[in-house]
C-alpha cells in the first residue's frame, strides 16, 4: 500500500533505501530513545529493511522520493497480546534534519486514518520514554491521552520508564 499526504508519500521500504536509512539511523539521537541501537553500516540498515521493516503496516516516510523516517502499526494476528484485541501500537521516527516540521504528525495521521477506517482497529496505543518530550508532543497533537506508566528494558538491558498513551476510534 502507498499513502499520499500533503507533503509525504508513505510506502513500503525498499532495499534501495538502505543508504538513506543508514544516514539517519546511525545518529545516536534517533535509535536509543526509541529502544534500538544506532546502525553501524549500510549492511546493518539493509538487514533491518529485510526483517523489521518488511512487516505489514510498516512504511517509509518519504519526502522528495527519499526515505527520511518510518511509521507503522504493530498488529498481532491473534489480537494484540499486550494491548488487547482490536488494538494496534503506533511507532514512528524521523531523521533529525526533519524534526520540528510536523512531518511525523502528518504521517501518523494518515496511518491512524488507515487503521480506523480500513483495518477496523478500535484503539491505538503508543509509548514514549519519559525524557522524550518530542514524542510526547507528537502524540498530544494526534489526540492521544494518558493510559499508564510502564517499566521497560532496552537493548542494552537498561531499565527505563515510559508513558503509554491511547487513541480510541
Amino acid at each position: 500500500m502507498i499513502f499520499k499526504t500533503e507533503n509525504l508519500i508513505l510506502r513500503p521500504w525498499e532495499e534501495g533505501d538502505a543508504e538513506s536509512l543508514y544516514h539517519f539511523a546511525k545518529n545516536p539521537k534517533i535509535g536509543p530513545i526509541a529502544g534500538w541501537p544506532p546502525h553501524e553500516s549500510v549492511e546493518d540498515s539493509l538487514t533491518i529493511i529485510k526483517t523489521v521493516f518488511a512487516k505489514k503496516e510498516t512504511y517509509a516516510i518519504t519526502l522528495d522520493e527519499r526515505a527520511i523516517g518510518c511509521v507503522g502499526l504493530l498488529i498481532h494476528p491473534d489480537g494484540n497480546h499486550y494491548w488487547g484485541d482490536g488494538s494496534a501500537e503506533l511507532g514512528y521516527w524521523i531523521g533529525e534534519e526533519y524534526w520540528g516540521r510536523g512531518l511525523v504528525v502528518e504521517a501518523s495521521r494518515e496511518i491512524i486514518r488507515h487503521a480506523f477506517d480500513e483495518l477496523d482497529i478500535k484503539q491505538i496505543y503508543a509509548t514514549y520514554r519519559i525524557e522524550n518530550s518530542q514524542s510526547k508532543r507528537v502524540l498530544e497533537k494526534l489526540g492521544f491521552r494518558y493510559y499508564t506508566e510502564l517499566e521497560n528494558t532496552n537493548y542494552l538491558g537498561e531499565q527505563f520508564k515510559e508513558i503509554a498513551m491511547v487513541l480510541e476510534k
